[in-house]
């Protein structure tokens, strides 16, 4: 019999494939027996062998990053690597079918109590969940635990843009130059074009075209620690280069090869951020902005200019113009800018036609 009574009054159920007994487990019920035997069938016939889950996650997991190691980009592989050390004892040293959502769920608890922010726990699910991928795909177990479970919303405060005013940018620049003139220029260029920094790092002196009008080409980008890809999109855009920061760029690629690259310090080295933030002693000029704020400073700017907002968004390379609109609401409305010259008017005063006629 395949679901048998125990002398001490429990149920063994047995999973046999042909006559070699692949499984056994003890259950109080006879109706969790046989439902346990059921799945397990459904299992093995699905090419599932619930001996390869009687495998430990630890060892599995460290056979994965051996194949993740030649197979991903190395910035992948870094955040692949941090999975083990992340995942809690209790799941490293259980079978890979006994974990379940319940595991995984308390793993992102953990984290999340520990001081992490939502953003690296939702990096490390995805970590997690192509390694429980491959356990399936390797026939160790028959479902993803990771799929169904969602990282709970942190309550710590994201980041928030921050663009500088068109006259903050300007003094901020002014006080740039006097830490280094060239580095400087740059910073001014991403606020005028929105360049993300790893696109900035990437950009080539070919990428700037002069015709129909002055702008850049944004083809790849260059993230630190990451061979060159494609943008993040996925797809190339035109930025244009305003008069304010043309003869920058003019200035930066004078004397260069269309292969070389357009932004670089003074040796001609590419850009790394943390020497660019030491040089210019960030925290004392950077007027408690990001560099990626810079980007956040052009759209800003092009949108106070009077610019279209379709436009702006096919500049910033944005996918969806709801994106794009949250700098309108940054930079407020013609409703606000009405609201609050009414509140700004004298007590009494109506606004209307006779308004400026009350004294007479």
């Amino acid at each position: 019999m395949s679901v048998s009574k125990t002398p001490n009054g429990r149920f063994r159920a047995r999973l046999k494939s042909g006559r070699v007994n692949v499984a056994s487990k003890v259950f109080d019920t006879k109706r969790e027996a046989t439902a346990w035997l059921a799945r397990e069938r459904a299992a093995l016939a699905g090419g599932v062998d619930p001996r390869a889950g009687k495998e430990q996650v630890r060892d599995a997991m460290q056979r994965w990053l051996v194949i993740r190691s030649t197979t991903v980009a190395q910035k992948t592989y870094r955040a692949d690597q941090d999975v083990e050390r992340l995942t809690t004892a209790s799941v490293l040293n259980l079978h890979l079918s006994a974990v379940s959502g319940r595991e995984v769920a308390r793993v992102f608890e953990h984290l999340l109590a520990s001081g992490l922010v939502e953003s690296p726990v939702v990096r490390y699910r995805a970590s997690l969940s192509s390694f429980f991928g491959w356990c399936v795909r390797e026939k160790l177990i028959a479902s993803n635990p990771v799929t169904a479970v969602p990282v709970p919303k942190s309550s710590e405060e994201r980041a928030q843009m921050n663009p500088f005013t068109e006259a903050e940018l300007e003094a901020a620049y002014r006080v740039w130059r006097e830490q280094n003139a060239r580095l400087a220029d740059i910073l001014l260029v991403l606020g005028w074009t929105g360049l993300r920094w790893g696109e900035a790092r990437a950009m080539t002196v070919a990428d700037v075209m002069e015709v129909p009008a002055p702008g850049l080409i944004v083809r790849r980008a260059a993230p630190e620690g990451v061979t060159t890809k494609t943008t993040k999109s996925g797809r190339s855009r035109r930025v244009p280069i305003a008069n304010r920061v043309l003869p920058i760029v003019e200035r930066l690629k004078a004397g260069k090869l269309p292969s070389d690259l357009l932004l670089t310090t003074e040796s001609g080295s590419r850009l790394h951020r943390s020497a660019v933030l030491r040089t210019m002693r960030w925290e004392r000029t950077g007027r408690g902005r990001r560099i990626h704020d810079l980007r956040h400073t052009a759209a800003c700017l092009w949108l106070a200019r009077g610019v279209d907002v379709s436009t702006v968004q096919h500049w910033m390379g944005h996918a969806s113009i709801a994106t794009t609109n949250l700098y309108l609401h940054h930079l407020g409305t013609g409703a606000d800018l009405a609201g609050l010259e009414r509140l700004n008017r004298a007590p009494g005063a109506t606004g209307g036609p006779s308004a400026g006629r009350a004294g007479e």
